[in-house]
């Protein structure tokens, strides 16, 4: 059984919480990480934050659009006081961003939501390209 375009919304709603929590933890994280060897990653993480404030905006444009109203509620945040932990929290978030990017994919298509699916597809690549980044950083 399909996907109703109400639930597709409160699915995006989720999303959307997940961004927010994604710009606070990139912000911190960038803030509070130490050490040489995670100056780029860092510098990064920067760039990470801004692009899920952006993911954000699309995704509140998107649930608006679909007739929903674009959620205020930011989902839990990870924090540790360890680099190589922070680094580890934010691959997580982006992995479950991932799949969760996949899924809503499929479901805007079985709603012949087509321009939905279309920026949704923008974001996963963004999200695959910050998973690879933190990768890099982690050595894996």
């Amino acid at each position: 059984m399909g996907i109703s375009k109400d639930r597709l919304v409160e699915e995006l709603n989720k999303d959307l919480e997940l961004e927010y929590a994604a710009v606070i933890q990139y912000v911190q994280h960038a803030a509070v990480m130490t050490g040489p060897e995670y100056d780029s990653i860092i510098k990064e993480m920067v760039i990470h934050a801004n692009e899920e404030l952006a993911h954000a905006a699309i995704l509140s444009e998107q649930i608006a659009f679909l007739g929903g109203l674009p959620t205020v509620n930011v989902d839990s945040i990870a924090v540790s006081s360890d680099t190589k932990t922070m680094l580890e929290q934010d691959l997580v978030a982006e992995e479950i961003a991932i799949k969760r990017y996949k899924e809503r994919i499929a479901q805007a298509e079985s709603l012949a939501e087509y321009g939905l699916r279309r920026v949704l597809e923008d974001i996963l690549l963004q999200e695959e390209e910050h998973k690879r980044d933190l990768l890099t950083a982690l050595k894996l």
